[in-house]
Parts: C-alpha cells; structure tokens; sequence
C-alpha cells in the first residue's frame, strides 16, 4: 500500500486549465477561422471580378515601373496593403463608433460608476421572471431528446388554439 502511494506522490499533478480559458480559447480559435474564412473568400470573389488587376496588386511595382506608373491613371495597390489599410480603419472606426456610443450612454444616465449604472439599467430594463419552481422539463438526454420535446409541445398548443377557436 505504502509503495502505491508513494508512486502517486512521485508523479507531478497536471495543472487544471480553468474552464473561462478553455471557452476563451474555443471562441477565439472560432472567430479567427470565421475572419480567415471571410477573408479567403473575399479574396477569392475579387479574383474571379478582375484577375488581371488582382495579379498586378499582388505582385506589385519595383521602383522604376513605379516612376513609369505614377504617370498613369492610376497606381496599383498590393493586396496585403490594401488589407491592411482597410483592416485599419474598420478597426479604427469600429472602436470609435463603439466607444462614442457607450460614452454617451454613460452619461446621459448620469451615472458615476458600474454600481450605479447596473441599479439604473435594472430599473430601466424589463425584469426576468423566475422560473421557480420550472413549469416544464429542463434537463433532457440528448439534442434528439430536446428537439423531440419541443415538437410535442408545439403539437399540444396547436391542439389546445383549435380546441378553443372550436369552442
């Protein structure tokens, strides 16, 4: 016995993950592959709209063709600069859009500090009822399970709005 705990005191312990980084992590990794997703096919429908112009901006100019190009109608732009300088401003006019919006809420409710902001939206805000004690089901086995019981629900109301226009 004393040889069996003793192993088990030998071996470190794994340090846990908390689950808030494992959900951070999850959403991330979604978001990041929705953004490459969007990008990707972005990329993709500009290509099929003008291959030629798309090529030149991928390529780009070296720096004689551009003395040649300044004269022309217009100057190319690489791809991955135009990204850039549109992922920036999208960035730029995002945070200041959002961050105009929550100034102004913040201060046309007068409020001080996050205490007085939450007792003034709970006022403001329809409250939640509680569902104490629950008047239906809340814990299913599966999703069919789930989605079956939200059929039959379905179902009972559809019989009991005919009952009623019956009557």
């Amino acid at each position: 016995m004393a040889e069996v705990e003793a192993k088990s005191e030998d071996k470190p312990e794994k340090p846990k993950v908390p689950y808030e980084v494992k959900a951070g992590l999850f959403l991330s990794t979604a978001a990041g592959l929705g953004l490459l997703a969007g990008f990707g096919s972005a990329l993709a429908s500009a290509k099929k709209q003008d291959p030629k112009s798309f090529d030149a901006g991928m390529i780009g100019v070296d720096a004689s063709a551009k003395q040649k190009m300044a004269h022309a109608r217009h100057l190319h732009e690489t791809g991955a600069s135009l990204a850039t300088r549109a992922l920036g401003y999208g960035t730029l006019y995002a945070f200041t859009g959002c961050g105009i919006l929550f100034f102004s809420i913040w201060k046309l409710m007068g409020v001080n500090n996050l205490t007085e902001f939450r007792d003034k939206c709970g006022g403001i805000l329809p409250k939640i009822p509680k569902n104490n004690p629950p008047q239906s089901r809340t814990e299913f086995s599966g999703l069919n399970d789930l989605l079956q019981y939200i059929i039959d629900k379905d179902k009972e109301e559809k019989a009991m709005k005919q009952k009623s226009k019956e009557s």
